[in-house]
């Protein structure tokens, strides 16, 4: 949703008298993210694809049809002239609708590793749009992942005070951000739940990010008597902005908006792949350890023990952290939302 929402209101920003449309499903983030960026959120029926043989694969081919006529019957009632995709599963749908109808598409990618519904998009349109240098797609440009202008405009030194503050942490001591994405990972959150205290007693405060349903009675914000670090943890960021600006160094999943918002902003990491899938998560960190901006963690090196031994070892250099930081402005790049937005408007036109 982040580079739909960046992209979105950049349309609207250049588009005199553009109105933007997005697609989504019912079981998704975009519910609560989309209306609350000030978008419009039209919901069409999921059509999830199945891991397994079974009766989800045999109701394949009338879930996706029902869902391409829903899609067109949208499209004609909101008047589309152009379709912009970014993935996933509200994207298969749409893209075959935009077919049919004889509508154009403008398609991004966000991960090295494409998605089905883009490989199948790909051959459909010659506007197609990638976050990665290396991700193979037929007539793919790299411009970088769309990203709101609270994070490419973002000055973390002038605003970690205030940003600390927000957050109720102590606003002098050195803070560690730590997420597993929107929903969080257990591995991320089982190794910093056992390490937290130590880290505090190094006087390393956190900020934890644990995901809204991991956020448990138990797990409550504590300050370190003889330190005055703080553990804070919280269900979910809307403005990831302020938490960057918050932190020194970011404990994460290797997600694509992860990876290149911290690059973006200068905000070294430790990338904790997700260990399942095609490994695009591994992939996706490369373009930034391979500067010299944030360091590979394997998932089954995420521990506790880890995390109370090498982080403050990292703390305790920070020549090292800056360099990592002004190493990230070598892959940082801030204008793909304008350039995809201007991209999608001469389609149109």
């Amino acid at each position: 949703t982040s580079p739909l929402i960046a992209t979105g209101l950049e349309l609207r920003r250049l588009g005199d008298g553009v109105t933007v449309t997005a697609l989504g499903t019912a079981r998704g983030l975009e519910t609560s993210v989309v209306p609350a960026a000030g978008l419009q959120l039209e919901l069409i029926p999921p059509v999830p694809m199945p891991r397994r043989v079974g009766k989800d694969l045999a109701l394949l081919g009338p879930r996706l049809l029902q869902a391409v006529r829903a899609t067109a019957q949208l499209l004609r009632r909101v008047e589309a002239d152009v379709v912009l995709g970014f993935g996933g599963y509200v994207s298969t749908p749409a893209y075959l609708a935009a077919r049919r109808l004889g509508l154009p598409m403008v398609i991004h990618e966000q991960n090295v590793l494409p998605g089905l519904a883009n490989k199948l998009a790909a051959r459909l349109t010659r506007e197609v749009y990638t976050s990665f240098p290396q991700t193979s797609l037929p007539h793919a440009r790299c411009i970088g992942l769309p990203m709101r202008r609270g994070i490419t405009d973002l000055d973390r030194a002038a605003l970690r005070r205030e940003a600390r503050m927000s957050f109720e942490l102590d606003p002098e001591l050195p803070t560690l951000l730590v997420s597993g994405g929107s929903q969080g990972a257990l591995r991320i959150n089982t190794a910093v739940a056992g390490a937290w205290p130590e880290l505090l007693g190094s006087g390393i405060q956190v900020l934890h990010v644990l995901g809204p349903k991991n956020l448990v009675p138990s797990v409550a914000r504590s300050v370190d008597q003889g330190s005055g670090a703080v553990y804070q943890p919280v269900a979910y960021v809307a403005q990831m902005e302020q938490a960057y600006a918050a932190a020194d160094l970011m404990l994460a999943r290797s997600g694509a908006n992860t990876v290149l918002e911290t690059a973006a902003v200068g905000l070294p990491a430790i990338f904790v792949p997700y260990p399942h899938g095609n490994g695009e998560q591994a992939l996706n960190a490369e373009l930034v350890v391979n500067v010299g901006g944030g360091i590979l963690l394997a998932d089954r090196d995420c521990t506790s023990t880890w995390v109370a031994q090498e982080i403050p070892v990292l703390f305790a250099h920070p020549d090292r952290l800056a360099g990592m930081s002004q190493a990230l402005a070598s892959v940082a790049r801030l204008d793909a939302a304008t350039v995809l937005a201007s991209r999608v408007l001469e389609v149109m036109r």
